[in-house]
């Protein structure tokens, strides 16, 4: 992995931390992000900043437009919402080299399915990342958060016969990324800590965005705290029922490291849902809690919270859309 050009597809906060780290480190990186975005790094190379250090990258290849693109890539890191993952892939469906793979590094279920479809089962591997970052300002990505490394792997319930090998490949993508200071490791299944990601974020991202609250106001709240529980405890349920070897052995377990390891250090995060729901008027709600009552509906399983909770976040996108119609008359 080491010499092969590398595509970030969707150069938002995380994917851009992801691009400008592994750039200084020696690799050829191409940046696939929005406009203003990428005409302020153009200007003055990415500011990076935050709790992976500071630093100012230029020289990276950038584009707005997926057709603006030049050759191909041996690894393409996707970093886009969930929603647009199928148009991505269409988009950059000639992009990727016959042995080259792509990497969801997003948020949510499903999207490994979708770049199967497209890219085909042995170029595809999974990502869970839970480092948290945002742009305050146009080229100037800042990582606010680091909970755990980032970890990449196969999902063997998928892949089959091709999961050893890719394991393989995982590794050997982890080990670039970590050298690069992002600390990384590879997985052998990738679907345990996609769902343990799973559970911490239908609790938090969606109360988040409608209360326009930090995490740790979340947690403290008496009224919001047996929701996040109920919402734990559905989707940890339907983990089951899909037959995820998710490394709790209850809930309750869970939710012991949840609210005593993970909360603490990202006490003053607010999700990214928030961000999307009010200043793009969609969210990745679908891949998310949605994706539990997906599952549920068809397992028999009970969701009914999560199933309140997309069905919130969906009136909220309907409504912020209707009030920028309204302020653009």
């Amino acid at each position: 992995m080491t010499d092969t050009p590398i595509l970030i597809a969707g150069a938002g906060a995380i994917g851009s931390i992801l691009g400008g780290m592994l750039h200084e480190a020696g690799h050829d990186v191409t940046l696939l992000g929005r406009r203003a975005h990428m005409d302020a790094i153009a200007r003055n190379g990415i500011k990076l900043s935050g709790l992976l250090g500071n630093r100012t990258v230029a020289g990276m290849k950038l584009a707005d437009d997926p057709a603006r693109l030049g050759g191909r890539f041996g690894l393409i890191l996707c970093a886009v919402k969930s929603y647009d993952t199928e148009s991505i892939a269409d988009a950059l469906a000639d992009r990727l080299t016959d042995d080259g793979v792509v990497v969801s590094m997003q948020n949510g279920l499903g999207n490994i399915e979708s770049l199967i479809e497209r890219f085909g089962r042995r170029r595809v591997l999974g990502a869970r990342v839970i480092f948290g970052a945002e742009i305050p300002a146009p080229g100037s990505p800042h990582v606010t958060v680091f909970a755990q490394p980032v970890a990449i792997g196969p999902a063997p319930a998928i892949h089959r016969e091709d999961a050893p090998a890719l394991a393989e490949r995982a590794r050997a993508i982890a080990a670039m990324l970590d050298a690069a200071g992002v600390p990384t490791v590879g997985l052998a299944d990738i679907m345990p800590v996609l769902w343990a990601k799973i559970l911490y974020n239908v609790a938090l991202n969606p109360l988040g965005a409608l209360l326009q609250q930090n995490y740790g106001a979340l947690a403290a709240d008496p009224d919001v705290r047996p929701i996040m529980d109920r919402a734990i405890d559905e989707a940890f349920a339907v983990a089951r029922a899909v037959g995820v070897a998710i490394p709790f052995s209850n809930a309750d377990e869970y939710r012991k490291v949840f609210y005593e390891q993970l909360i603490p250090p990202t006490v003053s995060h607010r999700p990214t849902m928030l961000h999307d729901l009010h200043v793009r008027g969609r969210t990745d709600i679908g891949a998310l809690n949605g994706k539990i009552v997906e599952l549920a509906d068809r397992l028999g399983v009970d969701a009914e919270t999560n199933r309140m909770l997309t069905r919130l976040i969906r009136a909220a996108e309907r409504i912020t859309k209707k009030t920028e119609k309204k302020e653009n008359w």
